[in-house]
This record gives C-alpha cells, sequence and structure tokens, in this order.
C-alpha cells in the first residue's frame, strides 16, 4: 500500500518528488483490481476526459475570482486527472507518468533555445511569438500534419476552437485586413440568420447561427480579446444582476415567478446602475 499520511506536518515544506511519488502510488492502489475503489478501477480514457476538462475550467475559474487559498486544491485536482491517466496508460503498457513528465520537459528545452541553447535572448515578446510558432510547425511536420489546420484539438471549446483554427489560417494569409471588414461580414451573416429564422428550417438557422458565432470569435480575434473570457465575464454579470433581481423581490417577500418582465426590467437597470455608481 502507498503511504497516505502526509509526508511531513502542515507548516513544513513539502518535497514535490515525495508528494509526486506518493499520488502515483495513491491512484495505483485505487486502480487496484482486488482492492482498489470500484469507481475507479471501471474508468478508462473516454470516461475520465470530461472531468479532465472540468477541472481545468476550475482552476479558471479560481483564479478569475482570485481565490488563491482554492488554487492549490484546484490545481491538485488538475494533477490528478494527469495521474490517473497515466496510471491507465501504464496498466495498458503505453506510457507511464514519466512518460508524461519527459515529454513537456524535453518540450520545453526543445521549443526555449534562447534559455537551453546557444540563441540569444535579445529579441522582441513578438520575435519570440514567430521563433515559436516556426517551432511548433516543424514539430507538427515531424508528426506528419501536413494541411494547416491538422492538429486543432476537437475537444477544445468551441469558441477557442474557432480562434485557432482562424490564426492558422491566418497564417498562410487568408484573413481579413482588419476589424471593420469583419464587422461588415457580421453584417452579412445576421441578415442570413434572419432570412434562415424567417424562411427556412431549424437546420439552416443553426448553421447561420455557427457562421455568425464563428465570425463573432475571428472579431475578438482581431481585437485581440479571448471570447471564452469574455463570454464567462459576461455571464458573471448576468449572474450578479440576476441575483440582485432577486434579493430585491426577496425583500418584498416575492419571488421572480411573482413579477414581470417590465418590473424585473426595472430592477436590472437598477442594478446596473449601482453596479457603475460602486465602480
Amino acid at each position: 500500500m502507498p503511504d497516505t499520511k502526509p509526508a511531513q506536518p502542515d507548516d513544513a515544506p513539502r518535497d514535490p518528488a515525495t508528494e509526486i511519488t506518493r499520488l502515483i502510488g495513491i491512484m495505483a492502489a485505487l486502480r487496484d483490481p482486488k482492492t482498489g475503489c470500484p469507481w475507479d478501477i471501471e474508468q478508462d480514457f473516454a470516461s475520465i476526459a470530461p472531468y479532465t476538462i472540468e477541472e481545468a475550467h476550475e482552476v479558471e475559474d479560481a483564479i478569475q475570482r482570485e481565490a488563491w487559498d482554492e488554487l492549490p486544491g484546484e490545481l491538485g485536482d488538475l494533477l490528478l486527472q494527469v495521474v490517473f491517466h497515466a496510471q491507465m496508460a501504464s496498466e495498458a503498457r503505453i506510457f507511464d507518468f514519466a512518460d508524461c513528465a519527459a515529454a513537456i520537459s524535453d518540450k520545453l528545452i526543445f521549443r526555449h533555445p534562447h534559455v537551453f541553447g546557444n540563441e540569444s535572448r535579445d529579441k522582441s515578446a513578438e520575435q519570440q511569438v514567430r521563433d515559436w510558432e516556426a517551432i511548433k510547425a516543424r514539430e507538427r511536420a515531424g508528426k506528419a500534419e501536413r494541411g494547416t489546420l491538422d492538429g486543432v484539438a476537437l475537444g477544445l471549446p468551441a469558441l477557442t476552437r474557432a480562434v485557432k483554427l482562424q490564426n492558422r489560417a491566418a497564417r498562410v494569409g487568408f484573413d481579413w485586413p482588419g476589424p471593420a471588414d469583419v464587422l461588415s461580414k457580421i453584417t452579412e451573416e445576421t441578415a442570413e440568420l434572419i432570412e434562415a429564422r424567417d424562411e427556412l428550417g431549424p437546420e439552416a438557422q443553426e448553421e447561420e447561427f455557427g457562421d455568425l458565432m464563428f465570425v463573432m470569435a475571428n472579431l475578438a480575434r482581431h481585437l485581440k480579446i479571448d471570447p471564452e473570457l469574455a463570454l464567462r465575464r459576461a455571464n458573471a454579470k448576468f449572474t450578479r444582476r440576476f441575483q440582485a433581481i432577486e434579493a430585491a423581490l426577496a425583500a418584498e417577500g416575492r419571488r421572480p415567478e411573482d413579477s414581470n418582465l417590465a418590473e424585473m426590467d426595472r430592477l436590472w437597470d437598477q442594478a446596473k446602475r449601482d453596479e457603475k455608481a460602486g465602480s
């Protein structure tokens, strides 16, 4: 059995190698066919993948909230996902945790010749980005990824993947010159969505809506906005203001379903004014 006790008292510095070894041992014990946890034993790569994505989002959420006391736990949850996948791979004799660590270490060294090699560090951030992309292009060539869009992960959030696809296409010159051109395309796509709503069926409406979202992602790229982050912040703003509506109604012993749209719209505007006054 692995050592399930903390390697040191809570107030003492912890040794990363010791803690990683302990975590790997705990995961192996959880997956033991005879003595492990039935749930952990039943899992496979596909069933665990959604949890991996979820944990990454929870890390991002803690960072956005600046919940620094929560961040170690959230990062630990994310690390567990890596260890879980590595354990399953080890059991299948595909790879193990050491292979994962070695792969990223080798990649970082290869992609930073100005730190670990003979290249000069005397370059701008923009030049470093260009060099980074050139190195990644060589890596893709080594993987037989010949198409411009090859290797953009299918499992990315849709808005993030849209931006990555557009960035790839832009590298070979397939891009609008500037935001004004993208805004014109948004007007065009909006008109096509209205036409689909009025004259076509649900499938056409979904297609045109997708086209509009794709162009909106492109506008974000041209404006140097992260569309995922922008939408998350819009979600948070909506949540705050709707909760303010609920609080105002609750003060009168009522719930939203006891109100109407006109009243809730007035309360929304008040919440908006209160936010601006407090900022």
